[in-house]
């Protein structure tokens, strides 16, 4: 079995893979101050509660956006069976079925690199992938299997989260569609500022990406595939088309083809 933790600035997805098969999968919260010892039991907990034996655990993999909790996963690594685990980084991306342009080597986000390869594992042409989690990511993967470029946005909770921490006397409100632009109340208001506003924020880069893709490659915007993933992912969708899929598991399937790839 293969033990996956993808260390993001809000969760830490834990998943169990028996050959190709997701097993199990569960969120932990991300907390920079909590030891290795401290997510181990924790994550021993859940083993036990589900009935898994961690004894059939073969590799872990490491995947991280918060580098200082990399060592807290490499202790909960070797707690499990005794060995180091295999973390995501630079010396491997030479395995990997995506190439990134040399300037981006050390800028790009494990989590954009597994968007990108799992796009292209999965279509094999090219795509533009919104990841909806802490930050709003797209990333772009050409017609030759590389990486063209990324945008990054705050994402919509991180976005709503501020508005509400820097302005004392608005809400908390739903992430929910208003059913005009035309707010009557300052839930409204907010609901259209934020879900309408992100609609237009979303469709625009991604009709400006297409149209330099297809400037800077050659690639017709007609045969780019659009996916969304992440927490939020389905959030607008019932206010625009602009996307031909939505996958919640897209990264860390990504995770789990770079593991495989990186394992060989």
């Amino acid at each position: 079995m293969l033990l996956i933790f993808d260390i993001g600035n809000t969760n830490v997805k834990v998943a169990l893979f028996e050959a190709d098969t997701l097993l199990q999968q569960w969120r932990l919260t991300t907390d920079a101050n909590r030891t290795g010892d401290e997510y181990y039991a924790i994550i021993s907990t859940l083993f036990k509660d589900y009935n898994l034996d961690i004894k059939k655990i073969d590799n872990v993999v490491v995947s991280s956006v918060v580098p200082q909790l990399i060592g807290a996963f490499v202790i909960v690594a070797q707690r499990f069976f005794n060995k180091e685990p295999l973390i995501i980084a630079t010396d491997m991306y030479h395995k990997l079925p995506v190439s990134i342009p040399p300037t981006a080597v050390y800028e790009i986000g494990t989590d954009l690199l597994c968007d990108a390869v799992q796009a292209w594992e999965t279509y094999h042409q090219p795509c533009i992938v919104v990841d909806f989690g802490t930050a709003l990511s797209f990333v772009s993967v050409g017609d030759k299997a590389n990486i063209l470029g990324v945008a990054i946005a705050p994402g919509i909770r991180t976005a709503l989260k501020s508005l509400f921490s820097n302005t004392a006397q608005l809400p908390t409100v739903p992430l929910e569609i208003p059913s005009s632009s035309l707010g009557i109340d300052t839930t409204m208001s907010i609901q259209s500022g934020i879900m309408l506003g992100y609609k237009g924020l979303i469709e625009g880069v991604i009709n400006q990406m297409k149209a330099d893709m297809q400037k800077q490659e050659n690639i017709k915007p007609e045969n780019i595939i659009t996916t969304a993933t992440g927490g939020l992912s389905n959030v607008l969708a019932p206010i625009t088309n602009i996307f031909d899929k939505y996958d919640k598991m897209h990264t860390l399937n990504g995770l789990y083809t770079i593991a495989k790839y990186a394992l060989k």
